[in-house]
């Protein structure tokens, strides 16, 4: 199954590129041809033009989750208090400038090079849905405001009703520095300027172990690659090919459906912008709308995989279409008849912390790693990709010199607790939600058990 963005990216689109077979040699290999690999392709040739690049992917590029996700292209302003507990103030407010910073570099690579991903910079508005969300941002904001670095201003109720085109939203926050994109038409479009500027790509070349005779050799099921640097970018499925991240990330789908062109209703319900909406729970509610006239609308925290292992489920249409569906009519009567097109889901690979973690494998010069996104990939993906290319190139700077480069910040507890915890939490976080949605108190377990959650940065942000 290919999901919808995807689908639409290939049309007219032309082969495949090569599987490898054989043995080849290069300065870098790249294992991943999503996001983060193919960013980091992309910097390090625009660092070095003549360095030889070797970029694999197991299936296609954008198969994974670059292909398949929201396209909600967030910044870091909402995870500014984690980022100052974490790494300090220097370093979180350096971290959100460069997260505000990477929307208008996607932007600008894009028009440089001619990619019509649908990008729209119309900004995001972080809405309550029930009372308990209200005021959800206050802490964040008022941290930001203090120090002269927010982007949000808070809307009266009848402007969040404009922009968010429903009643169901009783508060937001809007903020300019985001944008909208269709995902998979940015990813294919990095791989093609990745094939102009000189990378060498084999896709349907899966990856099977990495060994060193002395320096890195990735094989693969038909070849293999002798590399002065190896970088792995294969974000979800990390857990299941490293034992040593198995207990780093925990996978939980986010499940999407999109609908037929309805441009007339969109308009008349007020949806006539890039604008992503998100509201306050756990597991949010996300939605956009695209530039042909459809509604994409997603939530996080449905289906969790047992030891890290990518579930079959994630390239299957969505279990929860009926549930997203039901949602969709919630939100907008007037979208209640308008038709399905498709609906998909994917793994999100949840960190401890909420953020993305980079570092040296097993302590080596030359293989390095960066997963972990929790959901929010488009835009922080770039910022990956500075990141493991200066580390390739044995850079000096800012990047490098990162405690986020330090590796995780946290581990999950092992199986089956962890398995059987996630499921624990993910149903008592369900029922607490559906009081607050009616208006009732939640049971006191059941607000237990969600903040366990909360506190490891578990909310699903597209």
């Amino acid at each position: 199954m290919r999901p919808f963005w995807l689908e639409q990216a290939l049309r007219g689109e032309a082969a495949d590129a090569p599987a490898l077979q054989g043995t080849v040699n290069a300065d870098v290999c790249i294992v991943g041809g999503g996001f983060t690999g193919l960013w980091t392709a992309l910097q390090l040739k625009r660092a070095n033009p003549h360095l030889d690049v070797v970029l694999i992917e197991a299936d296609i590029c954008g198969a994974g989750a670059s292909g398949r996700n929201g396209g909600c292209m967030l910044t870091w302003e909402t995870r500014f208090l984690t980022l100052l507990r974490l790494f300090g103030e220097s370093e979180a407010r350096r971290l959100v400038e460069a997260s505000r910073q990477a929307v208008g570099k996607i932007a600008d690579f894009c028009r440089e090079h001619r990619i019509d991903a649908q990008m729209r910079v119309d900004g995001t508005l972080y809405t309550a849905t029930s009372a308990a969300q209200m005021g959800s941002l206050e802490a964040v904001v008022a941290a930001l405001e203090e120090r002269g670095m927010s982007s949000f201003s808070g809307l009266d109720v009848d402007e969040v009703h404009r922009r968010a085109g429903s009643k169901r939203h009783l508060a937001g926050d809007f903020s300019p520095a985001a944008a909208t994109v269709q995902p998979a038409l940015l990813v294919r479009g990095l791989r093609r300027v990745a094939l102009e500027m000189g990378v060498r790509l084999y896709e349907k070349t899966p990856f099977e172990a990495l060994s060193y005779a002395p320096g890195p050799l990735v094989r693969t099921t038909c070849g293999a690659i002798r590399a002065k640097r190896v970088v792995l970018a294969i974000n979800a499925w990390m857990a299941q090919t490293f034992k040593q991240f198995e207990r780093s990330i925990a996978l939980v789908s986010s499940d999407m459906i999109i609908t037929e062109r309805a441009p007339d209703l969109l308009e008349r319900v007020g949806l006539t912008d890039g604008l992503s909406v998100l509201d306050s729970r756990t597991f949010v509610y996300y939605y956009r709308t695209t530039p042909d006239g459809r509604l994409m609308l997603g939530k996080g925290g449905n289906t969790f995989a047992y030891g890290g292992r990518v579930l079959p489920v994630f390239d299957q249409p969505s279990p929860y279409r009926a549930a997203l569906t039901d949602d969709l009519g919630r939100f907008f009567p007037a979208l209640a008849a308008v038709p399905i097109t498709a609906s998909w889901n994917g793994p999100s690979d949840r960190s401890a912390t909420g953020l993305p973690f980079f570092g040296r494998l097993d302590g080596r010069h030359d293989v390095f790693y960066g997963f972990g996104y929790s959901g929010n990939g488009v835009g922080p993906s770039y910022m990956g990709g500075e990141i493991l290319s200066s580390l390739v190139l044995g850079l000096d700077n800012a990047w490098t010199r990162s405690p986020i480069v330090r590796g995780p910040r946290g581990v999950f507890p092992p199986e089956p607790i962890r398995y059987l915890g996630s499921l624990v939490v993910r149903d008592a976080i369900r029922r607490k939600e559906r009081a607050e949605d009616a208006g009732a108190t939640p049971w006191f377990f059941d607000r237990a058990l969600s903040r366990l959650a909360q506190a490891a940065g578990k909310a699903d942000k597209a």
